[in-house]
């Protein structure tokens, strides 16, 4: 679990050292911000959703595996 640390996630991402994502997508547009992905030049990494649920707020809750 990787709570409040973009740069890490990033990291261990392009190291190829994450197994699946939960996401929450809240209902708001940023106009600017930190990304969840790196720039680096990599090959297209497929995910596999497992689950998903929208709660009355609006916010949805994704769940991922990596495809390998």
């Amino acid at each position: 679990l990787i709570a409040g640390s973009a740069e890490l996630a990033r990291n261990l991402s392009d190291a190829g050292l994450i197994d699946r994502y939960h996401l929450l997508v809240f209902p708001v547009v940023l106009g600017a911000g930190k990304r969840m992905w790196s720039e680096t030049d990599k090959d297209k990494q497929m995910l596999k959703l497992l689950d998903s649920e929208t709660y009355a707020n609006g916010i949805t809750k994704l769940v991922y595996d990596v495809v390998r």
